[in-house]
């Protein structure tokens, strides 16, 4: 049985005109549907008796459902949501510096197949991509826990568990109905997807039109290091990877693309490594967040890493700033609940 998070306007006028309904009815049933975070209220949406029993047997609002809610000391929200085939994913949402907004993460895979040394997700290896229905119900979850903690779903950001990118059309239509103005609220502007450094798939996602916002995991300024730590480097350098984000930045009116970058403890934290970065960066308008090292304990290739120390994390943002680069750090969220970056791994309460 389908969901309703399962189509767009254009198929759920398809589906209604096949029931001998008016295609009219969808549109108000989508947004109905989003305005109240995937739960359909039929007593305040006036529909034919005969089409709202169709829609009771045949579709459901959710096909999702929380299983695990966790809650860390600094308000981040992690939820464990269970598919209609019995797997699962994580998502997450954080207090915003507003206090009355929130900020979301959203995963496109079940698992992941990037294998990224330091990532917890790799850990659990790739099993699927998620529908772009999936995509939605995630949002609507979210949007719910901002709305209980009297507060609003700002931004999201494809950053949760798998590579967006190698979903892409699924994640496309996901988008599409969260900021397409006919049933989710955000701003195209407010959605940013973050990829490992996919070329074909930076390239395609540029090609869409969307006007979103673009992030790239770089996490090393050199091939041999990105490779030990992002096995796919192997396969897209450093300078293609730029130049892939030279590409879409040209065509998004040149919105800065955000490069990622987590501090690792004697691995791409030294001041001639800030260095190799900053000239990479020369000459390009492009964001530079550093990020503190989540601990996800033994990698994939048995290695333990460490964070940066502060003084070490310091003296690598000044090196970059010294360059005008700019640069900040991003406030760890979620550690004590495994919910900050690189820390998802589909954990239930008995793990």
């Amino acid at each position: 049985m389908k969901s309703l998070s399962d189509y767009d306007v254009v198929e759920l006028e398809q589906r209604l005109a096949a029931w001998g309904f008016k295609t009219s009815h969808a549109r108000r049933i989508l947004r109905h549907y989003y305005a109240h975070v995937g739960v359909v209220e039929w007593t305040t949406l006036k529909l034919p008796g005969g089409l709202r029993d169709r829609l009771g047997t045949e579709c459901v609002p959710m096909a999702s459902r929380v299983t695990v809610r966790r809650v860390a000391e600094d308000g981040t929200i992690k939820l464990l949501l269970r598919l209609a085939d019995g797997r699962t994913v994580e998502s997450v949402v954080m207090p915003a510096y507003q206090e009355d907004r929130v900020s979301g993460c959203l995963s496109s895979q079940v698992g992941c197949a990037m294998a990224c040394d330091f990532c917890a997700t790799a850990q659990t290896g790739w099993e699927r991509n998620l529908t772009a229905g999936e995509v939605v119900e995630q949002y609507l979850h979210l949007r719910g826990e901002a709305q209980a903690m009297g507060r609003r779903l700002q931004t999201v950001v494809f950053m949760g568990m798998g590579e967006p990118l190698l979903n892409l059309d699924s994640v496309l239509d996901a988008v599409r109905r969260i900021a397409g103005g006919d049933g989710g609220t955000l701003g195209w502007r407010q959605i940013t997807v973050s990829t490992v450094g996919i070329v074909p798939g930076i390239d395609a996602l540029s090609a869409a039109g969307l006007p979103i916002n673009l992030a790239v995991s770089l996490h090393a300024p050199d091939d041999a290091t990105r490779a030990a730590l992002v096995p796919s480097g192997r396969r897209f350098g450093v300078d293609e990877i730029l130049a892939a984000a030279d590409r879409f930045q040209a065509g998004h009116n040149d919105r800065p693309v955000s490069i990622q970058y987590c501090l690792l403890d004697g691995v791409n934290d030294s001041p001639a490594q800030a260095r190799q970065l900053a000239a990479l960066l020369a000459g390009r308008r492009m964001h530079v967040n550093l990020l503190h090292y989540n601990p996800t304990g033994a990698s994939l290739s048995g290695r333990t890493y460490r964070a940066s120390s502060a003084e070490a994390a310091d003296a690598f943002m000044r090196e970059l700033r010294a360059r005008r680069v700019v640069a900040h750090f991003r406030r760890p969220r979620g550690r004590d609940i495994e919910a900050a970056c690189g820390q998802l791994r589909r954990r239930t309460d008995s793990e």
